[in-house]
């Protein structure tokens, strides 16, 4: 981000604050991914309430609720994860679990609420669960543009990138070492 261009409408500033994170990020989101990540942050940019979110418990009650109660919350609850990994990651480091257990969370809210939607809709939710993750590392640029400071520390970035595959967590990680991490089955023989 060398200058700053301001653009003639607020959602035709986040979607070029997106369109750059997609480039620095390496990712390319189609249309649909892209407006709901804009959407998201000017939703979010107007209702910063959601930090104070306790995830595992709005998803628990999101499952127990019924109708539409159930669908907004669902959404909410993936929209939520989806800010917290990829935007505030620390916030996991302040509540001592992984940013992994945002992603997990996150995706499956998004599942269960494509498969609470009628077919016109489900679509667009099961694409998000599916691309949760290259969503999250477009956020991670976000977060890293005007910095220099790394967005998660190294072991948080190696896990990340062995338990979701994020090429963010990798990027940060190629930073400090040449080495790249890989999974292991457990299994010490190979």
């Amino acid at each position: 981000m060398s200058e700053l261009v301001l653009e003639p409408t607020s959602t035709a500033q986040w979607r070029q604050l997106i369109s750059e994170a997609q480039d620095s990020a390496h990712h390319s989101l189609d249309e649909e991914l892209e407006s709901y990540l804009v959407f998201l942050l000017m939703r979010y940019a107007q209702e910063p309430r959601k930090l104070a979110a306790i995830v595992a418990l709005e998803y628990l009650e999101s499952l127990l609720a019924r109708g539409q109660a159930r669908r907004e919350r669902l959404r909410d609850v993936g929209d939520t994860c989806l800010l917290f990994s990829g935007l505030f990651p620390n916030i996991a480091r302040k509540r001592h679990v992984q940013i992994s257990y945002y992603v997990q969370i996150g995706q499956g809210a998004y599942l269960a609420l494509a498969q609470n939607l009628a077919a016109a809709h489900a679509g667009m939710f099961a694409h998000l669960s599916q691309q949760f993750v290259a969503l999250m590392d477009v956020l991670h640029a976000v977060r890293r543009m005007g910095t220099k400071e790394p967005i998660m520390t190294p072991i948080e970035a190696f896990d990340l990138h062995v338990q979701t595959g994020s090429r963010s967590a990798l990027q940060s990680l190629q930073t400090i070492t040449h080495g790249t991490p890989t999974r292991s089955d457990g299994d010490s023989t190979h």
